[in-house]
């Protein structure tokens, strides 16, 4: 079973991403360097509604580890976090 993590941007923030988005690269880096988690990570598009991100960990302790300590999360960009389970459908297209 996979975790997917979104983020909702706090209210008042949106301001501050560019200076704390060094901070949260650095650690993103240093965190897949380490565990190789992530499967996938991003932010949604403005089409879409933004501002918020998503992103799909190999386990749901993984994402908790990653969200505990993002400056994101930690300096206050992010409002809301949630992490959910996720049972992917397991597959392969063949052409």
């Amino acid at each position: 079973m996979y975790a997917v993590t979104l983020y909702t941007l706090a209210p008042g923030q949106a301001e501050r991403i560019g200076s704390v988005y060094p901070r949260h690269r650095a650690y993103l880096d240093a965190f897949q360097a380490a565990t190789a988690d992530i499967l996938l990570i991003g932010p949604f598009s403005e089409l879409d509604g933004g501002p918020g991100s998503m992103a799909v960990f190999r386990s749901r302790a993984a994402a908790e580890r990653f969200c505990a300590d993002d400056p994101f999360v930690r300096e206050g960009i992010v409002g809301e976090v949630q992490v959910r389970d996720w049972n992917a459908l397991d597959f392969t297209l063949s052409a």
